[in-house]
């Protein structure tokens, strides 16, 4: 029974709102420009989010490449000098750079592909309001059409300008959320920072030589043209 009342009212309320539209289509034409609104705040949101994100990944890759450089020549360069357990040491790091810059590198595949996938369902929302608009033509003298029109092409120009700028709120998220994300990648690579000193463990020694031999395979190096020559 009070299922059956509550059809019969939600109906009554469905006609009433209908009869009101047809009487008024800038009624309607309210809660579609309002619809889109809210579409274009939340499509923002996401893409301000995304294209942060994108910045901070594309900043530390560049991060991780230049250390990749760096880590590799010092490897080289004192394999050369017959330091064996620094070598190694770096090699050990070497390694471990190159793996999160393959993880950030599909991280920002990943961030690309959402981002470009928001710009096309907004596009699709902007569009799909925009026919909504033409249906209510009929009802709307030419003046007041006009004018709508106009403040949807603003408001759908206005979601490519303001990408990236979201308030200052959102901008003081992005920082935090990238202040953390530095803080757990600094928390992840101090243990490493610790095998630079020295290798004083069994089992680092043997990773690190591992990596060592991995590395002088690598680069083509020939550890016997390195061995010190002894004296006759």
């Amino acid at each position: 029974m009070v299922g059956r009342l509550a059809n019969l009212l939600r109906g009554f309320l469905g006609r009433v709102a209908s009869g009101i539209e047809r009487r008024n289509p800038e009624a309607l034409l309210d809660v579609e420009k309002d619809n889109l609104r809210r579409q274009i705040a939340n499509y923002n949101e996401g893409l301000a989010a995304h294209a942060g994100l994108c910045e901070r990944l594309m900043t530390q890759i560049r991060r991780l490449e230049q250390e990749e450089r760096e880590l590799r020549a010092r490897a080289a360069a004192n394999l050369r000098a017959a330091n064996r357990n620094a070598a190694a040491s770096y090699a050990l790091r070497l390694q471990t750079t190159r793996r999160e810059l393959a993880e950030n590198r599909t991280q920002l595949t990943h961030a690309e592909t959402t981002y470009k996938e928001l710009i096309k369902a907004r596009d699709v929302s902007v569009h799909a309001a925009q026919l909504k608009l033409e249906q209510l033509k009929s009802g709307l003298d030419d003046a007041r059409v006009q004018r709508a029109t106009a403040e949807l092409a603003t408001l759908a120009s206005g979601t490519i300008t303001s990408i990236g700028g979201a308030g200052d709120t959102l901008d003081r998220v992005h920082r935090m959320v990238a202040e953390q994300r530095e803080l757990a990648a600094g928390r992840t690579r101090s243990p490493l920072q610790i095998a630079e000193v020295s290798v004083r463990e069994e089992e680092e020694r043997a990773v690190a030589e591992q990596a060592l031999a991995e590395f002088v395979a690598n680069e083509g190096i020939s550890i016997e043209s390195m061995e010190p020559v002894a004296d006759s």
